[in-house]
């Protein structure tokens, strides 16, 4: 019998909730607390690593369609980070890192360039390709060769004779500004000079940069950019557990990488660990996320290799069969519930990689212990992702894969799974589309804004005191049913027009 003055609970704590059964984000639901403060004032900042902490719980996935250069830069500056993927060469990954360490907003690391023996249809080309035609001329095309002239629109507008060279029509009369510029000194001679694109040179006059008045007007503050003490950008690199990627490693904390990742589908190896090991052995002050893992035993054999994060998730991912394929794997919801429990004990976050849908699938995440999510699927298809868009069935779209796709593993991919005979591919991953999503500049903010909401319906100002609450069993929650699932999303309608950003806002909840 309930004793008098007793307040009823609704719901059921994590630990009841997840005992004994394999659940995944849309098989429960968080249940509502009390509010007493605004969504703004939500404070998302978390722990993305044992030694490194980021204003906002978003981390882009190493995946060859998702992030590069680009895809890092701007989620550092919108308050994530980015893992540069290494289906590349050492050189290529490494210059990845580096244009993110040395990025400045405001310049352009890698401007269109052409010869002197182009076209001036060239220029009209690239202008109906990208929208612009002032374009920087080196010796031989190519960023890093010689400065010798810029084309803009004043050059060849009335030029009626579209196949002359550039070399005929270019300016060569150059306001240029040093390598190592700052935005504010580009700035200004950018206001001395009235020309509309500067270019940035070093000692020897080969174009490294440049910098457009457009991008300057339209330039924004970032007050959430993850920075180090040093101010530049943090950004993350992947790397196999093979012996061949020690190498590989070395050169990436020359480039002055963040984080490195280990990166293995299956993470509970002795290869991994011993990577793990020659790490943090010989490099001690970069932090490692290792994995992937989805059990406890897993998570405490790379804790205790010197893991500094792990990352969560075996199968869930959008582009995955492996759950299919292999028969191992665990439900989501329950691999990141289970693994960072166990991990807040050693101070170790968990990052949830792979199911994430939408803004509910990040709150869900993040309310069952994961210090941040790995997002795939939800930031393929923007404009910092890598590849180009095209049409399919009347719909813009980039193409998305997954690293054991046939094709990624054709590239190299494969690395992250521990076969040893590559004439027999075995995928557990597929290639597809996505939707155009637009650019990380509107997104980002966008999913946020969703994620301090949630956070305000959940009752919690920011993710400690959502952390206090899930180990205290404050936080309540409920399985959901088929038929729950199904009444809580779009139903019962003829038609609909789905919110900003399309579908993948209505799923996930």
């Amino acid at each position: 019998m309930m004793q008098e003055n007793m307040t009823p609970i609704d719901g059921l704590s994590a630990e009841t909730l997840f005992r004994g059964k394999g659940l995944t984000y849309d098989d429960f639901i968080v249940l509502p607390g009390y509010i007493d403060f605004q969504a703004s004032e939500v404070d998302l900042e978390t722990q993305v690593t044992r030694n490194i902490r980021i204003k906002r719980p978003l981390v882009s996935s190493p995946m060859d369609t998702v992030t590069e250069w680009k895809m890092a830069s701007t989620l550092a500056l919108l308050g994530g980070i980015g893992i540069v993927h290494y289906n590349n060469s050492v050189d290529s990954q490494v210059e990845h890192v580096r244009k993110v360490k040395r990025f400045e907003n405001g310049f352009i690391l890698d401007p269109v360039v052409l010869g002197p023996n182009h076209t001036v249809l060239d220029v009209d080309n690239i202008k109906l390709e990208h929208g612009f035609s002032g374009i920087p001329i080196t010796e031989d095309g190519t960023l890093g060769s010689k400065l010798v002239g810029i084309v803009t629109n004043r050059d060849i507008d009335f030029e009626k004779d579209r196949t002359r060279t550039l070399a005929e029509v270019m300016t060569t009369d150059l306001v240029t500004a040093d390598e190592g510029v700052t935005l504010r000194g580009a700035n200004k001679i950018l206001k001395q000079s009235k020309k509309g694109k500067l270019p940035v040179v070093d000692g020897e006059f080969r174009l490294v940069a440049l910098l457009s008045r457009r991008d300057l007007l339209k330039n924004k503050d970032f007050p959430y950019s993850s920075k180090s003490e040093g101010k530049q950008l943090l950004v993350g690199a992947a790397v196999s557990t093979r012996t061949e990627d020690r190498e590989r490693v070395e050169a990436l904390v020359g480039a002055g990488v963040d984080i490195i990742l280990v990166d293995s589908a299956q993470g509970y190896s002795v290869f991994q660990i011993d990577m793990l090991k020659f790490i943090k052995q010989n490099f001690p002050s970069v932090d490692v996320i290792a994995g992937n893992v989805v059990t406890v035993d897993q998570a405490r054999a790379l804790i205790d290799a010197g893991a500094d994060s792990l990352r969560v998730g075996m199968g869930p991912g959008s582009i995955c069969i492996t759950q299919t394929m292999m028969a191992v794997g665990r439900p989501q919801a329950s691999a990141v519930y289970h693994c960072a429990k166990y991990a807040r004990e050693f101070g170790v976050p968990v990052i949830a990689d792979g199911g994430i849908q939408g803004i509910g699938h990040i709150a869900k995440a993040l309310s069952i212990g994961a210090g941040a999510v790995m997002a795939g699927y939800l930031l393929a298809g923007t404009s910092e992702s890598p590849g180009d868009y095209f049409y399919e069935n009347g719909m813009r779209v980039k193409r998305y894969r997954g690293m054991a796709s046939v094709e990624a593993m054709d590239a190299g991919g494969g690395k992250r799974y521990l076969s040893e005979d590559n004439k027999v591919i075995v995928p557990q991953g597929v290639s597809g589309t996505v939707l155009d999503r637009g650019s990380l500049i509107d997104y980002v903010p966008y999913l946020m804004k969703g994620l301090q909401q949630s956070f305000q319906d959940m009752g919690f100002c920011d993710t400690a005191s959502l952390g206090e609450a899930l180990y205290s069993g404050k936080m309540r929650f409920e399985h959901r049913t088929a038929a729950a699932q199904a009444e809580g999303t779009v139903h019962s309608l003829h038609s609909y027009s789905p919110p900003k950003f399309g579908r993948i806002q209505i799923d996930g909840f």
